[in-house]
């Protein structure tokens, strides 16, 4: 029996009881009887998954409130070092615990059984897809109801308790419910060690009338250590040496990063690796803000069509490249459309490496080869030598004639000046995604967007919840018209928590990503008055300022007043007034490969 055990023992009354002769024939069932009743309260099971939450990093928790979830509710807010942010929708306490995850590394939600699991799971999907540690929590039903033939509320209408937990297998990576208290720390404490190690969602059911009770396994400062990834240690060193033979005999290999090298938590050992190896680095899209876009030889992004600049050339006339955490799908291959050689591909996973058209070594940990692989690799600045040659700088985007309707271009400069170490961008699905993609980072910005997944209205939750947990940044969130209709509600919880992002809505009248893809009349929108739905919002409360913009001047006004005394701290919403048909241009190259994938004739029919 461990020490902490029992302590909690030693506070059960030892006096006699009206059911001593009970306890005297059954002395452990008696002590287990008093124990529970008698233990401090924080050995209850709420406060047991308080303390989890905040042991892995979570201080701020996104809810909904239902009946099923309100004791579990009751025994979080009890935790001193937990913070309890209301929400008002499922999907968006969703995206905001994702966007949380993004900055500190996991996020959690707690939601109603069905019906707010059913509301929450398609932003659980999202974080699934972008390998995102989310801890989600839905309060069950009565652990007594287990078994029977009851039909429940917020169900549908089946006594099968089963159908929330089903739909969740595919888009989390454990999935228990907990309607015991005998096996509770154990299916809490692995569900939450396999989300830290797989980099996943989970979904964890607690019955509705077991949190605030009483357990001795819930003892307070119980160690808790979620299981590391190690590498098989013969595996690992033939491919160190089987990778630095394939780039020691290249000419003008380079350096790609991909968005899992978050998962791999492999950022520090990407840069020590581009210091070592000399290589040229470009980012893939949904990696940019993952690698310093400071670094000497950083070219931008390789996103095939609509690269950087000079990176498709580059990269793609490569004799050897190395691409550590990629993910390659339609959107980042622009169609399917890269012009990568497999035998030339050095592809580098979380926990496995393959080289060429050749070997593929499993068991072996990204930074643990990472880090291997740099002191065998030669140093080899042929390609960035390439690059200088041929780059041409970007030309300079056209000023504006006085009162003419401002531009996209003209918009995303004046962003680019607004960036430094304490702000973090974050672009919402669709246009955005490439005109944020050209902003040049400063060392320490932030930067997010939903690639995998592409949810419009992501990033008005993943806002809030960035922003709760980046206190320190100023988050600068670029969201169309569009987007916004979808999630608009949680700019209510953003003034709640006295956030002080600042919200550029592009208001062009439509989708416009979808429009480059397949335009239709489907595509165009009811216009709102956003600025006044921001006012009814807040209704006088909050601190709060809006403006509404047609022109580049009224534009640096705008910005400017953004940083003023009286705004610094408020949250600041900029309606963008521009024409419809004004998008970057890598969006209608973009758009018309994306397109060209989708229509593919079926192959019976090409037949």
């Amino acid at each position: 029996m461990s020490e902490k055990l029992e302590e909690v023992m030693r506070e059960c009354p030892s006096e006699k009881s009206e059911d001593e002769s009970w306890r005297q024939r059954s002395p452990s069932a008696a002590n287990f009887a008093f124990t529970m009743r008698n233990a401090p309260p924080e050995t209850t099971l709420g406060r047991h998954i308080a303390r989890r939450l905040v042991e892995i990093g979570v201080k701020d928790v996104f809810h909904v409130p239902g009946d099923f979830n309100l004791l579990l509710l009751d025994e979080l807010l009890a935790e001193p070092n937990l913070n309890l942010i209301g929400c008002c929708n499922e999907l968006n306490a969703g995206y905001a615990a994702d966007g949380y995850a993004r900055c500190k590394g996991v996020g959690c939600v707690v939601v109603t059984f069905t019906v707010g699991g059913l509301s929450v799971i398609n932003a659980i999907a999202g974080a699934y897809s972008e390998n995102l540690p989310v801890i989600c929590i839905v309060g069950g039903p009565n652990s007594n109801d287990y078994g029977t033939s009851r039909i429940l509320h917020h169900t549908i209408g089946l006594p099968d308790f089963s159908q929330e937990l089903r739909c969740f297998r595919t888009v989390t990576c454990c999935q228990v419910t907990v309607n015991d208290l005998h096996s509770a720390h154990e299916l809490v404490d692995s569900a939450f060690a396999i989300a830290i190690r797989e980099s996943k969602p989970v979904y964890i059911s607690v019955s509705c009338n077991l949190p605030h009770i009483c357990n001795p396994s819930f003892v307070p400062d119980l160690p808790f250590g979620p299981q590391t990834r190690i590498s098989n240690q013969a595996t690992l060193k033939a491919a160190v040496e089987a990778a630095a033979e394939f780039l020691n005999r290249s000419v003008k290999p380079v350096l790609v990063c991909g968005p899992r090298i978050r998962v791999a938590k492999a950022k520090k050992a990407c840069i020590h690796f581009a210091q070592a190896s000399g290589f040229l680095v470009a980012v893939m899209p949904s990696a940019k803000g993952l690698f310093p876009e400071t670094y000497p030889k950083f070219i931008g992004t390789y996103w095939g069509a609509v690269s950087s600049p000079f990176a498709l050339e580059i990269v793609e006339s490569a004799d050897a490249y190395i691409f550590v955490g990629p993910i390659f799908n339609d959107y980042s291959s622009v169609g399917y459309s890269l012009l990568l050689k497999k035998d030339k591909m050095l592809l580098v996973q979380p926990d496995r490496v393959t080289i060429g058209a050749g070997a593929s070594y499993g068991c072996v940990v990204m930074t643990e080869f990472l880090g291997l692989l740099s002191e065998r690799v030669r140093k080899n600045e042929v390609a960035y030598e390439n690059y200088r040659r041929i780059y041409i700088p970007p030309g300079m985007v056209q000023k504006s004639l006085p009162n003419e309707p401002l531009r996209i271009n003209v918009l995303f400069q004046y962003i680019q000046d607004m960036l430094n170490a304490d702000t973090a961008v974050l672009a919402e699905t669709g246009d955005s995604w490439f005109n944020c993609q050209k902003l040049k980072l400063p060392e320490g910005c932030g930067y997010e967007f939903q690639m995998q997944y592409g949810s419009i209205g992501w990033s008005v939750g993943a806002t809030l919840g960035y922003a709760q947990a980046a206190q320190n940044k100023r988050v600068i969130a670029c969201i169309g018209d569009g987007s916004f209709q979808v999630t608009c509600q949680d700019i209510s919880t953003m003034i709640r928590q006295n956030q002080r992002s600042i919200i550029f809505l592009i208001n062009n009248g439509g989708y416009t990503i979808e429009v480059e893809i397949h335009d239709g009349p489907y595509n165009t929108i009811k216009n709102w008055d956003y600025c006044g739905l921001i006012e009814a919002i807040r209704n006088g409360e909050g601190r709060v300022w809006t403006c509404r913009v047609r022109t580049e001047d009224e534009l640096a006004r705008a910005i400017e007043e953004t940083n003023s005394e009286k705004n610094k701290h408020s949250l600041c919403f900029i309606e963008i007034m521009v024409h419809k048909d004004d998008t970057s241009k890598e969006l209608l190259e973009w758009g018309s490969r994306v397109s060209a994938a989708n229509s593919r004739m079926s192959q019976i029919l090409a037949e």
